[in-house]
């Protein structure tokens, strides 16, 4: 056990602060602190002795250096039992400080806020309060360091218990997650000026693009069930840097808890409800649509919808892009769903849909989404641009004799929307405002419009076709001519695109070229 007789104080965050400090106070524990600190404990009648005191050396630069100084760190750093250590201290008047409490400026929420200016991010970079904890964290053998207030109450029932000391295995804890913070700390600084970089560099496709070294901090949201499957451990991280958002922040109104697919599932299907600006339902079946929908209210939306692939729709995950009502609500009930995300859920929806205890129901919490995407392989992670490219119907090339008809573009627009949500190779059947017919994840082009005709539940005749990549012969738009397509959406650049267009002038097919691919592996 370490008894605590010295303590500096020096927070940002004065959440719980008083009545910390006060405790500390009556256990004749002396307090040194600084600036804003010292003011505010001093106000609520605590004793207090200012840094620049105890150092002998006043606060300079604008309160840039306060605690920089070997009073300070020599106090923190000094090992308790080791006597050269101790004559030193002795022989420079140094005083052992047995706990710091300090959190940091608040860079991350300068960072965020609208409007900050970059001198004003800058000057919320601490130096001090990191190098205070990583000092005290060092030496935890002999100083308790404190940087959450949440850890306040749980800390003061044990100095509570013992006499105001802390142990052993309370001082490790506490210095693993100082060392945690101030890493994420420098995690959220790096990540600014990386963003920096991109922003500066725009749409540039240089390969020194993205930062040298990237730093990435994760905060465990919660662990899960199990992994994909039943064998493999799960569990949900969010980066720190990240404001609630999305399937991760996502806010669970009713349900067993979610699963790792769950949350797969979830995330794919709001990432492609982000594509629709009329009311839309998604269904998701194993990260692949299995149908999508828009309309004029979200009842037929879901409706037609589901109905794309009934089959498939059995244990699926749902997702709408507007508040459900409660007509919605009744119709989902009539088919087993997995999970439900949408923006809001009326309370009668709300009601209707609990009947079903197991039915997962989540608020999401904005439509943000992240700009860059990071994958692990065997050794390494993958980053790349999030695939937000979003195309105007001025950017198509008609390449055909025949150019496609304002409801075929309409269609073709729609199509391009959802295809680039499928499983490389991706066809997708559509009309202008539902999806037809899937090809997911097939290993030639033909394949996948030949299985994407084999799951359509619908007529085929006069819809349209969007691929993901170009078709690299002739056979994947002549076997789409079978099954009666009048129109086709593709990036175009294959070795063979005059055969293509040959293909579907002879068949009547107008085709559009968007000279963007969206593989999706």
């Amino acid at each position: 056990m370490v008894r605590i007789h010295r303590a500096l104080i020096s927070v940002s965050n004065k959440t719980g602060l008083a009545e910390f400090a006060r405790f500390l106070h009556e256990m004749n524990v002396e307090l040194i602190s600084t600036g804003g600190t010292a003011l505010f404990l001093r106000e609520n009648r605590i004793p207090v002795v200012d840094v620049s005191e105890y150092t002998g050396f006043p606060e300079i630069l604008d309160g840039r250096v306060k605690t920089l100084h070997p009073a300070v760190h020599g106090g923190l750093l000094g090992i308790r039992d080791k006597p050269s250590h101790q004559s030193q201290m002795k022989e420079q008047n140094i005083q052992p400080i047995d706990m710091v409490v300090v959190n940091l400026y608040p860079f991350r929420e300068t960072a965020a806020r609208e409007g900050a200016t970059y001198p004003e991010v800058i000057e919320q970079i601490d130096i001090g309060g990191p190098s205070m904890i990583r000092s005290a964290a060092k030496n935890h053998a002999s100083v308790a360091v404190v940087t959450d207030p949440s850890d306040y109450a749980r800390i003061l029932d044990e100095l509570k218990a013992d006499d105001c000391s802390l142990s052993e295995s309370t001082r490790f804890a506490l210095a693993q997650k100082a060392f945690a913070s101030t890493a994420s700390y420098d995690s959220a600084i790096a990540s600014f000026f990386g963003e920096r970089i991109w922003a500066a560099e725009g749409a540039q496709k240089e390969s020194g693009r993205f930062p040298e070294l990237q730093a990435l901090v994760l905060k465990k949201s919660r662990d899960l069930r199990y992994g994909e499957n039943p064998h493999q451990r799960g569990a949900l991280y969010s980066r720190i840097e990240d404001s609630p958002c999305g399937v991760a922040g996502a806010e669970v109104l009713h349900g067993k808890e979610l699963s790792y697919n769950n949350l797969l599932d979830s995330d794919s299907a709001w990432n492609l409800i982000l594509e629709f600006d009329k009311p839309a339902a998604a269904v998701i079946k194993h990260t692949n649509p299995c149908g999508i929908a828009q309309s004029d209210t979200l009842l037929s939306a879901y409706s037609l919808a589901r109905d794309s692939d009934p089959a498939s729709a059995f244990g699926s995950v749902v997702a709408l892009n507007r508040p459900v009502d409660p007509d919605t609500a009744e119709e989902i009930n009539k088919t087993f769903v997995e999970v439900v995300l949408a923006p809001e859920f009326m309370a009668d929806a709300l009601e209707i849909l609990k009947q079903k205890k197991n039915i997962r129901l989540l608020k999401v919490l904005s439509y943000t989404s992240p700009v860059a995407q990071l994958r692990q392989i065997g050794g390494g992670y993958l980053v790349q641009d999030k695939d937000t490219y979003y195309i105007k119907p001025e950017e198509l090339k008609t390449v055909t004799k025949r150019k496609p008809t304002p409801e075929e573009l309409e269609a073709l627009l729609f199509g391009w929307r959802v295809v680039k949500h499928v499983k490389s190779n991706a066809i997708v059947f559509t009309n202008s405002s539902r999806m037809l017919g899937i090809g997911a994840g097939q290993t030639s082009r033909v394949d996948a419009v030949k299985w994407g005709a084999l799951k359509a539940t619908l007529s085929l005749e006069g819809a349209v076709m969007a691929s993901d990549a170009f078709f690299p012969f002739p056979d994947g738009v002549l076997a789409a001519a079978e099954y009666g397509i009048r129109a086709v959406i593709q990036p175009g650049g294959s070795m063979r695109d005059s055969e293509v267009i040959e293909a579907a002038n002879e068949k009547d097919i107008a085709m559009v070229f968007t000279g963007i691919r969206h593989f999706k592996h």
